[in-house]
């Protein structure tokens, strides 16, 4: 079996099991058998890290079933191959050649050497900013609901933050929150780190290490780091600013807040899209123009090697450098210094186009299936779950059972990612041997 069938059947393993645990009577809320659909909704988003629900996650499921939606949120957002390699490291087995390759195509990286402490490393610095999460959480969940709720509301939180899952245990997600600071720094703190990467977080700390012990080692941060965190920080800008621009007349989204409130609220919107779902603002009272930015910025999403989607900050910035080299005249596109590969620009233009083809594809079915629906809430929707976002206008649980299969698969197409999933069923690609003569064609 190929790598990358490996990987999509894994997740598909999983996705069936919660499934299964989800059907059980003792986690429903009520003690009864679950709804096939529900439960294999449910757990797709939760493997996902989607987010989306078509209940009320918070009081639909028993304890028992949001303790497994918060495992199955938290193998999904670390990966299947990084979730077996530790379980493989926990009892002492050694790696083969085939799970060493697998790890590398998981992980994205350029050797299978190291696999075993990178893995390591992984699972400590996700133990470290959840910990760090819920202590930070602590304060404002366990003022409001006393200790053994306000405890596992921060768990639950503060896991589901750091996945970019969208998980919420308040029927209204944050917005009861939407003006406490200490939980919205927190919660916004929590998906940026987890959506940014690990080797980003890596070379930052390995940068603050040589700061503080004073070493002499220049350390070079890497092509990854640079074009992952330049490109974040100027998304997290440009949504906060946008988004306070189109909604601050609002009356029911930003207007009701000072002008404190209302960054805040713009803030953690520009956070939150980009493949978290969490919402501090009822997303179906966003004007038209913002909805389409919403989209814009789930499509967009998070950056390779976190726990988010979309068609990540790489792309976006190869793409949008290759656009410059054209227009100034350049047949090389450069970010930093550096020349890009064609075969990774080739890579992007797939992730753009397979992506775009996705969304239309589950956005037409959706339509057909449930044409009473408004358009721009079926797109909201499809670019939600492929993205896998989680954000929605109110409409994920009123669709039909045939619209709920199509996002089921649009979340796992998301999740997987549209190359990975083309080489499992038409297997891993080869280079070519045959090398045909060039030849000019009209374009634009």
């Amino acid at each position: 079996m190929t790598v990358s069938r490996t990987i999509c059947l894994g997740f598909l393993t999983l996705i069936a099991i919660g499934t299964i645990l989800l059907m059980m009577p003792f986690s429903t809320s009520d003690g009864t058998w679950n709804d096939p659909v529900v439960a294999l909704f449910t757990s797709t988003s939760a493997v996902c890290v989607t987010g989306l629900a078509v209940v009320d996650t918070g009081t639909y499921f028993s304890f028992w079933g949001q303790l497994f939606i918060l495992m199955l949120a938290q193998i999904g957002g670390l990966g299947y191959m990084t979730t077996t390699t530790f379980l493989i490291l926990l009892i002492g087995r050694r790696f083969d050649l085939r799970q060493k390759v697998a790890i590398q195509q998981a992980l994205d990286r350029p050797g299978m050497s190291g696999s075993t402490q990178v893995i390591r490393s992984i699972i400590a610095t996700t133990l470290i900013f959840e910990i760090t999460g819920i202590f930070l959480l602590m304060p404002a969940f366990v003022s409001d609901y006393g200790w053994n709720q306000g405890i596992w509301l921060a768990i639950f939180h503060s896991i589901s933050a750091w996945n970019n899952a969208g998980f919420s245990l308040f029927q209204d997600s944050l917005i009861r929150y939407q003006s406490s600071w200490l939980v919205v720094l927190t919660i916004t703190f929590l998906i940026i780190a987890g959506g940014i990467g690990y080797q980003v977080i890596l070379e930052m700390y390995l940068w603050c290490r040589d700061r503080l012990l004073k070493k002499n080692t220049n350390l070079v941060f890497s092509l990854d780091f640079k074009v992952a965190t330049s490109t974040t920080l100027i998304l997290l800008f440009l949504g906060t600013i946008a988004y306070w621009s189109i909604e601050i007349k609002n009356p029911e989204t930003f207007a009701v807040s000072g002008f404190n409130g209302q960054i805040l609220l713009a803030w953690f919107q520009s956070v939150t899209t980009r493949t978290a779902g969490f919402n501090s603002i009822d997303i179906a009272k966003m004007t038209n123009a913002g909805l389409f930015l919403t989209i814009a910025f789930m499509f967009i999403g998070a950056s390779p090697g976190g726990t988010g989607g979309g068609i990540k900050t790489t792309t976006l910035r190869v793409l949008t450098s290759c656009t410059k080299s054209i227009l100034q005249g350049k047949e090389e596109v450069l970010l930093y210094e550096r020349k890009i590969a064609i075969s990774l620009i080739l890579k992007a233009v797939g992730v753009l186009v397979g992506s775009v083809a996705t969304v239309m594809l589950a956005t037409i079915l959706i339509a057909l299936t449930d044409p009473k629906l408004d358009f721009l809430q079926i797109l909201f929707e499809a670019v939600s779950a492929f993205a896998t976002v989680g954000l929605s206008t109110g409409i994920t649980g009123s669709v039909t059972t045939a619209a709920k299969i199509i996002l089921i698969i649009t979340m796992y197409v998301g999740r997987v990612g549209v190359l990975l999933l083309m080489a499992a069923i038409l297997g891993d690609p080869r280079p070519t041997r045959v090398h045909y003569p060039e030849e000019n064609l009209l374009v634009g």
